[in-house]
C-alpha cells in the first residue's frame, strides 16, 4: 500500500509525521555540487548508481549537473527511471531471465539501455531477446576486480566473452563494468590505495588486450563513493558509479582522510525523522522507528548532533535509546533525526522523500522504484 505522505510543503518540520525520510535539501545539493567539482579536472563522468536513490526526481538533479547517466541494478529500477524521462540506463548486473530479458528489451525502445554479463550462456540469452524484439542491446563485460563476487576473470577470458558479443548481430559490445565493492568500505586510505591499484592494472591490461583484438571501450566503468577519485584519476575509467555520496550515512562516516580523520568531501543529507513515543524508564527512551524503519545491516544508527544519546536496539517498530544520567532525556513527543547506517536499503523503507530547508518542508518526492527487487 502507497504511504500517505508524511508531510505537506510549507509545514515546519517539527509537524512532520513520523517515522519519515528526510532529505536535507542544502546538503544534498552540497553534494551533487561537490561531486561535479571533483570530477571536472579529470576524464572520467558521473554515472551514479540509482540503487541508493531510487528516484528520476533526484537522477535528474544529478544529471543537470553533468551526470552522463544512471546506473542500476535492477530491470525494475531502469524501468522507473526511464518511465521518469532518465534517458541513458545501464543495468550494472546480470539479468537472468527471459521475462526480465523481454522487459528490458521493451525499455530499450524509449532509452538506451546496456546490461552486463559474464557468462557466454547469459550473452546468448540477450541475444535471443534482442533479436526477438528486432533491436540490438549493449553489453558490457564484467570482469571480477576484486570483490569476489560476479565477473569474468579480466585479461583473456573477458576478452573472448567480447568477441562473442561483437560477433553478434543483435549485440553492442560496450566496454567493462569493473566495480571493487569491498574496497569501498575499507577504512585508512592506504589499504583503499592498494586495492584499487590492482583493480586499475587489471583494468587496463584487460583494455590492452581488447585493443589489441580492434574491440574499443566505449564504456569502463567502476569506483563508488569510498574510492572513485582513485578510479576517476587512473586514466582508465570513463565513468564512475558513486551513489551514496549524494546522501552518505553512518558507515560511510567511518573511512578515513590522510589525516585519520573522517573525510569531508561530502555531507549528511539524509535522516530517518523520529518521535519518542516512551520515557517510562531512566536512562532509557524508545523511537518509533525500529528496523521496518531504519536499515541496521552495517551498525545502528546515530543519533544527528546527540553523541549523548545512543541507539542501542532495534526490534520491528521501536527503536531503543540509552543515554546517561548527566544527559538531558529526551522527551515523550520530541522528534529526532537519525542517521542510517546504510542509506541504500532505508530508501527502500519508504514511499516519499519529505525534502526540508531551514526548518521547513520544501517539496515530497516519490520514491518511485522502490521494493523493485526484480
Amino acid at each position: 500500500m502507497l504511504q500517505i505522505p508524511p508531510a505537506l510543503p510549507g509545514m515546519p518540520e517539527a509537524a512532520i509525521d513520523t517515522p519519515a525520510l528526510l532529505l536535507d535539501l542544502d546538503a544534498f545539493e552540497a553534494n551533487l555540487d561537490t561531486m561535479a567539482a571533483l570530477l571536472a579536472p579529470t576524464a572520467a563522468r558521473l554515472r551514479a548508481h540509482a540503487k541508493t536513490h531510487k528516484s528520476a526526481v533526484v537522477a535528474q538533479r544529478q544529471i543537470a549537473r553533468g551526470a552522463v547517466g544512471q546506473c542500476v541494478q535492477k530491470v525494475g529500477e531502469a524501468e522507473a527511471l526511464a518511465w521518469g524521462g532518465v534517458a541513458d540506463i545501464l543495468v550494472s548486473n546480470q539479468v537472468v531471465g527471459a521475462t526480465k530479458l523481454a522487459r528490458l528489451a521493451a525499455l530499450a525502445r524509449i532509452a538506451h539501455v546496456a546490461v552486463c554479463a559474464d557468462d557466454p550462456a547469459q550473452v546468448a540469452a540477450i541475444e535471443a531477446a534482442a533479436a526477438e524484439a528486432g533491436l540490438r542491446l549493449t553489453v558490457l563485460v564484467e570482469i571480477d576486480v576484486g570483490g569476489v563476487r560476479c565477473g569474468v576473470p579480466p585479461g583473456p577470458p573477458a576478452v573472448a566473452l567480447a568477441q562473442r558479443i561483437a560477433a553478434s548481430p543483435h549485440l553492442i559490445f560496450g566496454g567493462l563494468q569493473a566495480y571493487h565493492g569491498r574496497a569501498q568500505h575499507l577504512r585508512r586510505p592506504a589499504e583503499r590505495q592498494t586495492a584499487i591499484a590492482v583493480t586499475v592494472e587489471d583494468t587496463r591490461r584487460t583494455v590492452e588486450q581488447l585493443c589489441q583484438q580492434g574491440l574499443g571501450c566505449a564504456i569502463v566503468g567502476g569506483g563508488g563513493t569510498g574510492t572513485f577519485t582513485i578510479e576517476a584519476g587512473s586514466g582508465v575509467f570513463t565513468e564512475v558509479q558513486a551513489g551514496s555520496y549524494c546522501f552518505m550515512d553512518a558507515d560511510y562516516a567511518r573511512n578515513l582522510d590522510e589525516s585519520g580523520g573522517p573525510v569531508g568531501a561530502f555531507r549528511q543529507a539524509l535522516f530517518v525523522l523520529a518521535t519518542v513515543m516512551s520515557a517510562a524508564r531512566p536512562g532509557i527512551a524508545v523511537l518509533d522507528a525500529g528496523h521496518k524503519a531504519v536499515a541496521v545491516d552495517s551498525g545502528m544508527p546515530l543519533v544527528w548532533q546527540r553523541p549523548d544519546v545512543r541507539y542501542v536496539g532495534a526490534s520491528d517498530e521501536h527503536g531503543k535509546l540509552e543515554f546517561g544520567a548527566e544527559t538531558a532525556a529526551p522527551k515523550l513527543g520530541e522528534k529526532l533525526r537519525l542517521v542510517p547506517g546504510h542509506c541504500d536499503p532505508t530508501v527502500d523503507r519508504f514511499d516519499w522523500y519529505v525534502g526540508v530547508r531551514r526548518g521547513r518542508v520544501e517539496c515530497l518526492w516519490p520514491i518511485a522504484a522502490r521494493g523493485a527487487f526484480a
